[in-house]
């Protein structure tokens, strides 16, 4: 297969059929999704293009993939990609910089970003996900992950390895640990599917009836005197 002259990942293109075909059938006709940690875009563009019904908001850390982002939805032809945002998990406020997020969204999706930062990200895109999602909406998460009475593939154990040399604060999570921090905020794990090269997609909703959305908190910047 050919691709743009885009920045690619191969593990993007590989997962990005099986994960498509769980939204699938989990997700309405129609909504409104929020992407965490977009990346290269390539996931946004193949789903976007998939669910024509949806709109597709694709963020990511820094401004540097959004050239990609773009690049890869006009690739696909995939016209329900919004502009991307920077977003940072950590903060109280999505987005950090220029006007929350009007609308509460159908979806909110993160791929393979709990593991590739810090442990305190895993409470921030919790907390965000219970402020940001609609009534009954869901928040996905996919990646690799330790369970408790399961064998870890070899796979996943040089993985682990390999990301805690690079930084001490990476690693793979445990589905313990992360549904514990879950719970903190509001959510609960009502789906595990499992993926293929030894991955998870797990599904998140509101533990409790949402309550009245309220706005985020920006500081005031108003000048008195």
């Amino acid at each position: 297969m050919s691709h743009p002259p885009l920045p690619h990942s191969p593990a993007a293109e590989r997962n990005q059929g099986p994960i498509l075909a769980v939204l699938q059938s989990l997700l309405a006709p129609e909504g409104a999704a929020l992407e965490i940690a977009s990346g290269t875009g390539q996931h946004a563009a193949h789903f976007a293009a998939a669910l024509p019904g949806w709109s597709w908001q694709p963020t990511d850390l820094q401004g540097t993939h959004f050239g990609a982002i773009a690049g890869w939805a006009a690739h696909t032809g995939a016209r329900n990609v919004r502009t991307p945002v920077a977003l940072d998990v950590l903060q109280p406020a999505w987005p950090a910089d220029g006007p929350a997020f009007s609308q509460p969204f159908d979806l909110i999706y993160c791929a393979n970003m709990l593991h590739i930062a810090p442990w305190a990200c895993c409470a921030g895109l919790m907390r965000g996900a219970t402020r940001h999602l609609a009534p009954g909406g869901l928040l996905v998460t996919y990646g690799p992950y330790l369970e408790d009475g399961v064998p870890t593939a070899a796979g996943n154990l040089a993985f682990d390895a390999s990301l805690r040399a690079q930084d001490a604060t990476w690693g793979i999570r445990r589905i313990d640990d992360v549904a514990a921090v879950a719970a903190g905020a509001g959510l609960r794990l009502a789906a595990r599917h499992a993926m293929p090269a030894n991955n998870l997609l797990l599904v998140w909703t509101r533990a409790t009836p949402a309550p009245a959305p309220a706005p985020d908190a920006r500081p005031d910047t108003t000048h008195h005197p």
